[in-house]
């Protein structure tokens, strides 16, 4: 496969794939080679994700890069004047005005990296990310490794006491080991909720 970048102007690159895949680590590779080329590099993340640190981005692995919380899209849009390439860690948490944030740099001449999941703990599209898939350059699906069996992990599973989780719980529920694991679509289980237990 021969992946050519655009010679001018900007581009988005999207890093997607279920928990413990490496996302965050791969967009930290991609900014700090960046950095090494002489570029400006930023990362920004939603406030929201605070599991290891609010002032950086940090992968499962332990990769750390300075980043920027941010609560909406459009304060991407003033912290990104003058840098050349903007990472977005944890894409899906932003509301759907990311994908007009994102076009913006990508028109102002801006190379952006966009890392996040791509499936709900449903398996549902997450966020804005099918938007976003569709519009870039670049994507790349990254594998996880099962927790259960071993095989290629493309799926989160959302555990609640140790069983999964039910799936009318709220989509949005920040955790790492201590709630999630990566599944294959074999072993990836959803619980549905009983209509009559819904109805008491």
């Amino acid at each position: 496969m021969i992946r050519l970048l655009p010679e001018r102007g900007g581009w988005l690159e999207v890093v997607c794939g279920p928990m413990f895949s490496g996302k965050s680590e791969e967009l930290i590779r991609r900014l700090r080679r960046a950095e090494i080329a002489g570029q400006r590099a930023l990362i920004v993340k939603p406030r929201i994700d605070d599991r290891y640190d609010i002032g950086h981005v940090v992968s499962h692995a332990g990769a750390k890069m300075r980043a920027v919380a941010v609560s909406r899209p459009e304060e991407i849009v003033g912290l990104a004047d003058g840098y050349d390439a903007i990472g977005i860690d944890e894409v899906q948490f932003f509301a759907d005005e990311i994908v007009a944030v994102i076009e913006r740099l990508v028109e102002r001449g801006a190379r952006v990296v966009a890392a996040g999941l791509d499936q709900d703990f449903r398996g549902l599209p997450f966020g804005a990310m099918p938007e976003l898939l569709c519009r870039a350059e670049l994507v790349d699906k990254l594998q996880a490794v099962c927790h259960r069996c071993g095989g290629p992990a493309t799926m989160t599973q959302r555990l609640v006491d140790g069983a999964p989780a039910p799936a009318d719980g709220a989509t949005i529920v920040v955790g790492a080991l201590d709630a999630y694991e990566a599944r294959c679509r074999s072993c990836h289980e959803l619980r549905t909720v009983e209509l009559s237990a819904l109805a008491r």
